[in-house]
């Protein structure tokens, strides 16, 4: 498989980004070296750049976290969030499964996803009507599934559905990777629990995504990620090219993996990139 060094050398194939966040655009700390003058090479090439991300906060929490980074509205054209995906689901009640009363597992830094009343939070499962998860809290931690675990089983036994605001099952800040929402989605799955999840891979969230980017057409649109069962199975989803970014979660796992080992795991986790991306920089 290719490996491509510099995000400008893609510039001829394409003229929408499709761009993951935690991994791709910064660490969950701070921009990754080179990719906020990638963002305005992007910009001054006039390339249209969304971001997307399975994030459980609503776009808006997004973008302040990113202007504090330096990551500025200017050098992108949108943000869309499994959060974001979340909220505009539990605002229009259009899945009755999901509605009225919730019980809450993540921090309350998530809480963008019920703002302006779209759920009722309650402190007990017998309570409520679903599990509204958005991953591990800071009193439990996120490098195990195991103090979740009982809460899970409480509301398995309460017959409650999930709804899982981030698919992903880990993410890497700072260097150190952490357990995300998809993992205890896992656990409740095993326990016989019914889970819907929102944001990647699920083509549904590619259509708000793809607004954002204004007239230009699939083919002409590239996504690039460092996760195969989401960023990348995603884009296959929604009939996009890939890039697979060899930063974040790919770095942790592979390393500074050479182009026939990229292919082989490409193969093995069924995903089809165009090449792989060293990261994003000029």
């Amino acid at each position: 498989m290719k490996i491509i060094e510099s995000i400008a050398d893609t510039f001829a194939d394409y003229d929408g980004y499709v761009l993951d966040l935690w991994g791709v655009v910064h660490d969950g700390r701070k921009p990754y070296p080179g990719a906020v003058d990638a963002l305005r090479a992007l910009k001054c090439a006039g390339k249209r750049v969304a971001f997307l991300t399975n994030a459980p906060r609503r776009s808006w929490y997004i973008d302040e976290m990113l202007q504090g980074m330096g990551i500025t509205p200017d050098l992108h054209d949108g943000i869309m969030s499994s959060g974001e995906a979340t909220w505009l689901l539990l605002k229009s009640g259009r899945d009755p499964r999901f509605t009225g009363r919730a019980f809450h597992i993540g921090p309350e830094r998530d809480l963008s996803v019920v703002e302006e009343g779209v759920a009722e939070l309650v402190t007990q499962p017998g309570a409520a009507n679903y599990l509204l998860n958005t991953g591990p809290d800071p009193e439990r931690g996120p490098r195990s599934v195991e103090p979740y675990r009982a809460d899970l089983e409480r509301c398995f036994l309460a017959g409650l559905p999930m709804l899982c605001v981030n698919p992903d099952r880990a993410v890497m800040v700072a260097g150190e990777r952490i357990l995300c929402a998809g993992a205890l989605a896992d656990v409740y799955r095993e326990m016989g629990g019914v889970v819907l999840e929102i944001g990647k891979p699920d083509a549904a969230v590619y259509a708000p995504t793809l607004a954002l980017l204004g007239e230009v057409p699939a083919h002409r649109i590239v996504a690039v990620g460092d996760t195969p069962h989401t960023d990348l199975a995603g884009a296959m989803a929604a009939g996009l090219d890939s890039l697979w970014a060899m930063t974040g979660l790919f770095a942790h796992a592979h390393g500074d993996a050479a182009p026939d080992e990229i292919a082989r795991l490409a193969r093995e986790e069924q995903v089809t990139p165009r090449a792989a991306l060293r990261g994003l920089r000029v």
